[in-house]
C-alpha cells in the first residue's frame, strides 16, 4: 500500500519537467518518471494531431486536391484546386489529366479464360488449337472438338454449324405451325412426315457409289491415329450428317469432357493402355493425361524417367502374400488387404480405369486380394484379380472382379471366375458374385454358368435331377442356375411342376467348342494349395 501511494505522488510532482528534475535523485525514481513523461508527451501529440485533423475536415478549402487513388498529391506538379490563380475550365481539364494518367498506371487485368487457353493446347500434330467442331467456340484443347482431327476445317464447321440451327429453326417453326392448325393437326404431320421421309429417301439415293479406295489407302498411312478415318462416300451425305449431330450433342451435353482431370491413357509394362474409365488418382496426377506404372509394385509415376529410376531399384517381381495356386506359368497370390494395404489400395485405383461400377478405393481392409499373374524371365505380370469379403453375410465369393485390357478374349476371365467357385468348394458353400454385375462382367459369368451347367447335364446319367443337386455339386447359386436354364430356354413349366430339358443340340455345341479351345486355359484343382482362413 505505501509503495502505491509513492507512485501516484509521483506522477502527481511529474507533470512538469523542472520539478521533476530538481525532486528525485535516485536512479530508478527517475527512470520511472522518465517514462511516465514520454508517455504524456505522446498522448499530447496525439491530441494535437486529431484536433488538426479536425480543423483540416472543417476548413475544405485548406485540404489538398485527391489523386484518382485517393491520396494526396506527391509532387509540385500536383494541382492545389482551391488555388484563385487557376481558371475552372483549367481545373476541370487537369482533373481529367489526371484521371487518365492514374488509369493508364494501372495493370491490365488478365482473364482467367484467356491464361487458361494461353497455357493449353490441342494434342493433335499439326493443330493450332483455332476452330471447333461444333462451329460455336473459337478455340479447342482435345481431339473431341478438333476440327483437324475429323478432316475439317474451322471454317466448315461453322458453316456445318449455321445450318444446322437454320434447320433447327425452320423445325421449330413448322411445328409451331401445326399447332395452331388445331382442325387439321394430325393430318398436317402426317403429310409434313411423308415429304421429310421422301426427302430422306432421296438424300440416300445420291450417295456417291464409286469408293475413292487409294485416297482411303493413302489416308491411313500418311497420319495413323491422329486423324480420324475418311466417312465421306462411305455411306449417305445425310447419315454422315447425323453422325456429326451425335457428336456435337455428346459434346454440348458433356459426356465427352474437354481438359478435364482424367487420365487418357497408362503405360503399364510393355503395354500402353487406353483408359475407359475415370479412376480417383490424385489431382496432380490425375491432370497429366498419362500415368506410368511398376507392373509389379503397381506404384504410379508422372514420367518415363522417374519410371525408369523405378524400375532399377524396385525389387519385386511378383504380388505380395501367399502363392496359393500355380500350374505352368499361371500363378495366383492371396493378397490380405490389411497386411498389404497400399499395394491394394493402388490395385483397386487401377480396376476402376476400367471398370464402370467399382466404388471400392481405399477401404481395403476388409478383404483378401486374389492376384492372378503369368510368368515370365523376368518376372509375374498381372492377368487380373478378384476381391473377396473375408466375412460376407451373403455368401457372396466375388466383390470386383477385372481381367487387364491387354488380357482380355483369351480365356483368362473365367479362369479367375472358376477359381472363385473353385475356393467356395473347398469352403463348402455356395457363392455368387456381388450386385451389380458391370456388362462386360455380366457376359463372362452367363458364359459360365452356361458351360458349368451343359456340362453337368453331359456327365449326368440319371434319370431326375433337381436344382439344389447342380448347386451343391457347382457351387452356383440356385438364382442363377434358375436365370441360366431360362435364358437357354431348358425349364419349363408342366402340371404344376418345374421341368430340365436336357437340350441335346446345346450339348453338342459345347462340345465341339470346347474341343477347339483345348484345356490350357483351366483351372486345375489339384494345383491349389490353400485352406479356407480362420478369422479375421
Amino acid at each position: 500500500m505505501p509503495r502505491r501511494k509513492k507512485n501516484a505522488g509521483s506522477s502527481s510532482e511529474g507533470t512538469e519537467d523542472s520539478d521533476f528534475s530538481a525532486e528525485h535523485t535516485d536512479s530508478s525514481e527517475s527512470d520511472t518518471h522518465t517514462v511516465r513523461n514520454t508517455r504524456l508527451t505522446r498522448s499530447s501529440l496525439r491530441l494535437s494531431r486529431n484536433s488538426q485533423d479536425i480543423k483540416q475536415s472543417a476548413d475544405h478549402d485548406e485540404s489538398p486536391p485527391r489523386t484518382p487513388t485517393g491520396n494526396a498529391p506527391s509532387s509540385e506538379s500536383d494541382i492545389d484546386m482551391s488555388s484563385p490563380n487557376v481558371s475552372h475550365d483549367e481545373s476541370l481539364a487537369k482533373e481529367l489529366s489526371l484521371k487518365e494518367s492514374g488509369l493508364a498506371h494501372r495493370p491490365k487485368r488478365r482473364r482467367f479464360h484467356e491464361s487458361y487457353n494461353f497455357n493449353m493446347k490441342c494434342p493433335t500434330p499439326g493443330c493450332n488449337s483455332l476452330g471447333h467442331l461444333t462451329g460455336k467456340h473459337e478455340r479447342h484443347f482435345s481431339i473431341s472438338g478438333c476440327p483437324l482431327y475429323h478432316n475439317l476445317s474451322a471454317d466448315e464447321c461453322k458453316v456445318k454449324a449455321s445450318s444446322r440451327d437454320k434447320h433447327v429453326e425452320e423445325r421449330t417453326l413448322s411445328q409451331r405451325q401445326d399447332e395452331n392448325r388445331h382442325s387439321a393437326r394430325q393430318q398436317a404431320q402426317a403429310e409434313r412426315q411423308l415429304r421429310y421421309k421422301e426427302k430422306v429417301t432421296e438424300m440416300r439415293r445420291k450417295r456417291n457409289s464409286v469408293p475413292q479406295k487409294d485416297k482411303y489407302m493413302e489416308h491411313r498411312p500418311s497420319h495413323g491415329s491422329s486423324r480420324e478415318p475418311l466417312l465421306e462416300n462411305i455411306t449417305s451425305d445425310y447419315d454422315l450428317e447425323l453422325f456429326r449431330k451425335a457428336q456435337e450433342k455428346l459434346r454440348l451435353e458433356g459426356q465427352v469432357t474437354e481438359g478435364g482431370n482424367m487420365i487418357k491413357a497408362i503405360v503399364f509394362g510393355r503395354y500402353e493402355l487406353d483408359t475407359w474409365y475415370h479412376s480417383p488418382y490424385p489431382e496432380e496426377y490425375a491432370r497429366l493425361g498419362r500415368l506410368y506404372m511398376c507392373e509389379f509394385c503397381l506404384k504410379y509415376m508422372k514420367s518415363q524417367t522417374i519410371l525408369r529410376r523405378h524400375m532399377a531399384k524396385c525389387v519385386w517381381k511378383h504380388p505380395p502374400g501367399d502363392e496359393i495356386y500355380r500350374k505352368g506359368a499361371i500363378s495366383v497370390f492371396e493378397v490380405d488387404g490389411k497386411k498389404n494395404k497400399i499395394y491394394c489400395q493402388n490395385l483397386c485405383l487401377l480396376a476402376k480405369l476400367f471398370l464402370d461400377h467399382k466404388t471400392l478405393y481405399y477401404d481395403v481392409e476388409p478383404f483378401l486380394f486374389y492376384v492372378m499373374t503369368e510368368a515370365d524371365n523376368t518376372g509375374c505380370h498381372l492377368v487380373g484379380y478378384f476381391s473377396k469379403e473375408k466375412n460376407s453375410f451373403l455368401n457372396y465369393n466375388v466383390s470386383c472382379i477385372l481381367t487387364m485390357p491387354q488380357y482380355m478374349r483369351q480365356g483368362y476371365g473365367k479362369m479367375l471366375i472358376d477359381f472363385s467357385y473353385l475356393l467356395s468348394k473347398v469352403e463348402e458353400k455356395v457363392g455368387s458374385p456381388e450386385r451389380p454385375l458391370s456388362d462386360l462382367g455380366l457376359i463372362s459369368y452367363r458364359s459360365y454358368w452356361k458351360e458349368v451347367l451343359l456340362r453337368y447335364l453331359h456327365n449326368f446319367q440319371g434319370k431326375e435331377i433337381s436344382i439344389k443337386e447342380i448347386s451343391q455339386e457347382t457351387a452356383v447359386n440356385p438364382v442363377d442356375i434358375v436365370s441360366t436354364l431360362q435364358s437357354l430356354q431348358m425349364l419349363k413349366y408342366w402340371k404344376g411342376k418345374h421341368l430340365i430339358l436336357k437340350r441335346q443340340d446345346l450339348i453338342d455345341d459345347w462340345k465341339t467348342k470346347e474341343a477347339k479351345r483345348g484345356s490350357s486355359k483351366t483351372i486345375d484343382p489339384t494345383a491349389l494349395k490353400w485352406s479356407p482362413p480362420k478369422g479375421t
